[in-house]
């Protein structure tokens, strides 16, 4: 096989598990960038060939040096290059030259500067593809696999948090976000097998490492951190391979803010999308978003378990009240009800506990603790066979001298693996927490922590499963961008209807006696008339629209009107548009997108004037069916009234969710060539009464 033939994915595996390395700017100071990686290759047990080369010196800590590549026995299968500028871009061309599968490309002042950066970039991946050479970087801090030992990384954390292989990998675009997630798990004893870092993601990107990474069988959580999604084809194909194995992926994606995108485009060059379609794609795959540091690890001893959770009923237990009470507080945040244990099982807490315990749910097993240390061991397996437990905390207030913390915690561990259900701690005192611990038990010093940290792996694991049901498609690669044409409302709705989607009856007139017979069609009752022009959208500010005409005259006079005001406005009118005037229970919205990153977008939500001042709406992504729709309408801040208030009828969701599944279907058809649609308002009857779409506005591609 020839280099240019490469699996360009194979060498994202090689470069994990490397049989040669060479390093390009070799340092004999293991605390420079060219000499940290040959000091931890040599640390962390890697068995491969190592090639320092530096042509001003004979050996760099302890290992011959070679004057070039061009001196090696051998084809490197990877190499770093530490070496700045001009020098870095040649050395690239060599190694791509030569036959290395990847390269590591440490050196800065490329795409992060400016645009002349991100075009020295572009020559180099073109360079190394045409060899078949895959790039790691530039702006990149290293690669690092603990299992192989192929640590490729200039990080200072390795030197300062011992290093332990696990079962956990981090992928980040920013070398401090691949190493501070390590430091916080390393804390909490927990080994960590990947720690890589890409940098600018000019040719292998985090989604793109994602996708091997994953396949790992070693690991158990995956987490990455993104400043942007350039490539959102790959991320879901890691998602795929790792939902085929079990494996969750939690993601932390920074610029939720417009301050935060601004700063990322200056750190990396990362793009910036609307940051609900962020979060829709990440969902539609199955990886849980995080908003901060602390949610990234904070959940992650729970992963780590190999529970398989049922439910989100919790089941709270203390030494006191108070916590019981926070408990109850956090967990209905959490959406994790505490439901009340059943009557036998109470019966049965009830023989154990003192007659002052709570025996409910929170149980309350209060300061009796302190003077019988078998109450843990006694309650426990009831409240464990009680239908209404899938996941329990234990607080332990306080405790110490003269409680037996050893028996609490063995009593707690026992439990949790008889049950096989979610159990998680809260206590505050080091001494306590660490009897726990020791027992593999995730603690948190509050209950809030504890809950929070659990009703994120339970809302995850609801995630996964429902993911795994579905198994969305991968997303196509975004189109190229087209000169688009903006459609006047006649032929927007005709092309809405030839999709699917109902429209209100209505008839395209060029005069008067048009106007007049399409009021008789249209039944003789109130219509609307509109001005058609496809140089306006909002037609009502121009005086464009009268609403409420029922008669032939009235509907005259209306267009008469309408003529006038867009011959004032300067607007050149291709028709005049009579249509009946729909009446419903509510006016909601249809709007959709071609995103640059993600493809085609689709918003449904509440509709009418304000849509825009009180914005209530939910993001989907193609394909999705009626209950997908159904499901982000019930997220909505005017979901109850979706059903009916007060006597009134509920809304015919069919209707509405069987358009919006027809505008999904027109977004994702590329011969379409719809760039962005706005339907708004869909009138939506009671229920049975069906909906239609009164107004619209689309542009497409330009023939």
């Amino acid at each position: 096989m020839t280099a240019a033939s490469r699996d360009p994915r194979q060498a994202l595996r090689t470069a994990l598990a490397p049989r040669s390395i060479a390093v390009i700017g070799a340092s004999d100071n293991p605390h420079k960038i060219g000499g940290r990686p040959i000091a931890y290759l040599q640390r962390f047990g890697w068995k491969g060939k190592l090639y320092p080369i530096n042509p001003a010196r004979a050996e760099v800590q302890g290992l011959r040096t070679w004057a070039d590549l061009a001196a090696l026995p051998e084809v490197p299968e990877a190499a770093i290059v530490a070496v700045p500028g001009d020098a870095a871009v040649e050395a690239v061309a060599q190694l791509a030259a030569a036959g290395t599968a990847l390269t590591v490309l440490m050196s800065s002042g490329f795409g992060e500067v400016d645009a002349a950066g991100k075009a020295r970039e572009r020559a180099m991946v073109a360079s190394a593809r045409a060899h078949g050479m895959r790039i790691v970087g530039p702006n990149s801090q290293g690669l690092a696999n603990f299992g192989s030992g192929a640590v490729l990384s200039f990080s200072t954390m390795f030197t300062e948090v011992a290093a332990q292989d696990g079962p956990v990998g981090i992928i980040s675009q920013s070398g401090a976000m691949s190493v501070i997630p390590y430091g916080l798990l390393r804390g909490r004893g927990i080994g960590v097998r990947h720690a890589h870092a890409t940098g600018n993601d000019c040719d292998v990107t985090v989604c793109e490492l994602a996708t091997v990474v994953a396949e790992d069988p070693g690991l158990k959580l995956l987490m990455l951190y993104l400043e942007g999604i350039p490539d959102p084809w790959h991320l879901a194909e890691a998602a795929a391979v790792a939902r085929e194995r079990g494996l969750p992926i939690v993601a932390l994606k920074s610029g939720r803010t417009p301050a935060g995108q601004e700063a990322a485009l200056s750190h990396t060059g990362a793009l910036a999308s609307e940051d609900r379609v962020v979060d829709a794609f990440l969902a539609e795959h199955g990886i849980w978003r995080v908003q901060n540091m602390v949610e990234l690890v904070d959940a992650a001893e729970l992963y780590l378990q190999g529970w398989k959770p049922r439910g989100r009923r919790l089941v709270a237990i203390s030494n006191s009240g108070a916590v019981c009470v926070l408990t109850a507080d956090a967990a209905t945040v959490a959406q994790m009800p505490l439901q009340p244990l059943a009557d036998d099982t109470q019966a049965e807490l009830r023989r154990i506990l003192p007659g002052f315990a709570t025996t409910t749910n929170p149980v309350d097993i209060t300061a009796a603790l302190l003077t019988n240390s078998r109450l843990f061991s006694d309650i426990l397996p009831p409240i464990g066979r009680d239908p209404a437990a899938d996941a329990f905390l234990v607080g332990v207030a306080v405790a110490g001298a003269g409680y037996d913390v050893p028996s609490f915690a063995a009593d707690t561990a026992k439990f949790a693996e008889s049950t096989g259900k979610p159990v998680v701690v809260a206590a505050p005192q080091a001494s306590v927490a660490a009897a726990f611990k020791q027992h593999g038990l995730p603690v948190y010093p509050t209950e809030a922590e504890a809950v929070r940290a659990l009703g994120q792996f339970l809302s995850h694991a609801d995630l996964m499963a429902a993911t795994q049901a579905r198994r969305p498609p991968l997303p196509p690669r975004p189109r190229a961008p087209a000169q688009g044409t903006l459609l006047d409302e006649a032929a927007s709705l005709a092309l809405l209807a030839a999709a699917g989607v109902p429209v209100a009856r209505h008839r395209l007139c060029r005069n008067a006696d048009e106007a007049r017979a399409a009021w008789a069609e249209l039944g003789r009752g109130e219509v609307v008339v509109k001005g058609v022009s496809a140089a306006v959208t909002h037609k009502s500010e121009l005086g464009l629209v009268v609403v409420g005409p029922d008669s032939a005259d009235a509907v005259v006079a209306a267009c008469e009107r309408i003529v006038a005001a867009a011959t004032a406005a300067g607007v050149a009118l291709g028709g005049l548009l009579v249509a009946e005037r729909v009446r419903g229970r509510r006016e909601l919205m249809i709007g959709a997108r071609l995103d640059p990153v993600f493809g085609p977008v689709v918003l449904v939500g509440d509709g009418g004037l304000y849509v825009e001042a009180l914005p209530d709406t939910q993001v989907l992504l193609p394909p999705f069916d009626a209950a997908r729709v159904e499901l982000a309408l019930r997220r909505l801040r005017i979901a109850p009234l979706l059903d009916g208030v007060r006597g009134e009828p509920p809304l015919d969701l069919a209707a509405f969710c069987d358009a919006a599944v027809a505008v999904g279907g027109l977004m994702a058809d590329a011969t379409a060539g719809i760039q962005q649609l706005d339907i708004n308002p869909v009138i939506v009857g009671a229920r049975g009464q069906c909906c239609a779409a009164v107004d619209a506005v689309i542009v497409k591609d330009m023939p």
